[in-house]
């Protein structure tokens, strides 16, 4: 039987690459005007930088890691998502030295372990933002917006602003008081993971997928209620900032996310047109997190988005890209003479940045212009030895059948005047 590829990964195949870098090169983009710089971080990292990072508690941490012992028995983790490395790298090379906040992006594949299901694979890509340095909402409402502003480049409808914010340590402790007094009831109805979570993190159970589970916490107390005056008037902050860029949002008291290093700000975008996993761009505030990895205190904010998840929106959405899949000039050649003068000329246009081909498979003349018909050229040129004897070619232009003469000695300054 033939080797395929392992369950919950894909190949993306040269007939869907276009969308890929189509929506790339906008993230890029938009990066640029918002003044954020790339990095990229290894595929993997050590499982400590993971483990402290994201959260013992987490079900990344305790179900869904990538994890081996390399041959010097150091324990190595395929990076699950893309913030620790970015916090990681930003300490090592020591950047929050230079001038801050530090905006960063990447485009990254990440590995969890999990069933998987549409938009969301054991390997999948994801777009990310951090910006580094800044405790201020504005930087919050930063995030959302490029976000919201990518969406609305590509015309994507449909999607729902979620915020909320799970507070500080301060203010974490009180609530977490009230939450276990809540839970208590129904201890024995939780799940054995929420069960080991009561004591080490209750506010995770908020995030547990299991029925049971939510139906026990949909009246449980809400964390907006037990902000400290500081989150509260970061949170206000971050309305004002929202409500000034025209974007509506719910505030959702059951959002906390699935990472135990977020603080303050956590939110969700969510598309209702790709079934019950609708969440397409999450993220948050995480200002612990660069001294739970040894760096100096500093606050940070960020998201991640899937990019399977954005092109299955796209799908969903009967939304076309304009993806180029055309080539500029297809040549036919008839003879060996007529195959190294096009050779010599797909070379020429190429170094013109003019997109062209020929055969390379020995097809007949006809099998050619089939050929050149399947790959979408825009013109093609027949060449043969009356083209070669005369100095001349006709050039047709595949869409409307109209051809133009011209000399072959001059035939790229020809292509240029038509392209």
């Amino acid at each position: 039987m033939a080797i395929k590829a392992p369950r919950g990964t894909k190949d993306v195949l040269p007939s869907e690459s276009g969308s890929w870098q189509y929506v790339e090169k906008l993230m890029r983009d938009m990066c640029e005007l918002y003044n954020i710089k790339e990095i990229r971080t290894p595929t993997f990292e050590h499982t400590e930088l993971v483990q402290r990072g994201i959260g013992e508690t987490t079900d990344i941490v305790q179900k869904e890691m990538y994890t081996f012992l390399d041959r010097s028995g150091r324990s190595i983790t395929l990076k699950p998502e893309g913030t620790s490395p970015a916090v990681r790298a930003f300490i090592e090379h020591n950047l929050y030295n230079e001038p801050l906040p530090g905006k960063l992006f990447y485009i990254t594949p990440v590995f969890r372990y999990e069933k998987p299901q549409a938009g969301r694979l054991r390997e999948h890509h994801q777009f990310g933002i951090e910006i580094f340095g800044s405790k201020e909402p504005s930087a919050d409402a930063e995030v959302i917006s490029l976000a919201m502003d990518l969406y609305r480049r590509l015309k994507v409808k449909n999607l729902e602003i979620n915020i909320n914010s799970i507070g500080c340590s301060k203010c974490r402790a009180e609530y977490n008081k009230a939450l276990k007094e809540y839970l208590k009831a129904n201890m024995d109805e939780l799940c054995e993971t929420c069960k080991d979570r009561f004591d080490r993190n209750p506010l995770r159970i908020l995030d547990c997928k299991m029925d049971k589970c939510k139906e026990i916490v949909k009246d449980a107390p809400v964390i907006i209620d037990y902000l400290c005056e500081e989150c509260s008037d970061h949170f206000e902050g971050l309305k004002k900032h929202l409500d000034v860029l025209g974007y509506k949002y719910n505030i959702n008291p059951m959002i906390v996310r699935g990472l135990d290093y977020y603080t303050k700000t956590v939110f969700e975008i969510i598309s209702n047109d790709i079934g019950a996993q609708g969440t397409v761009c999450g993220g948050g505030r995480y200002d612990g997190l660069f001294e739970e990895c040894d760096g100096p205190p500093l606050p940070a904010v960020g998201f991640g988005m899937g990019i399977e998840r954005l092109l299955l929106t796209l799908q969903s959405q009967n939304i076309e890209l304009p993806v180029k899949n055309k080539i500029d000039v297809f040549i036919a050649a008839l003879g060996k003479d007529a195959e190294i003068k096009a050779f010599n000329i797909i070379n020429d246009l190429r170094k013109n940045n003019i997109s062209a081909d020929k055969d390379h498979m020995q097809r007949s003349l006809k099998g050619q212009m089939k050929y050149s018909d399947k790959i979408n050229a825009r013109y093609t040129i027949i060449l043969g030895d009356d083209e070669l004897d005369k100095n001349k070619v006709n050039i047709k232009n595949m869409e409307t059948g109209e051809q133009t003469e011209a000399e072959l000695d001059k035939i790229i300054d020809a292509i240029k005047s038509i392209i």
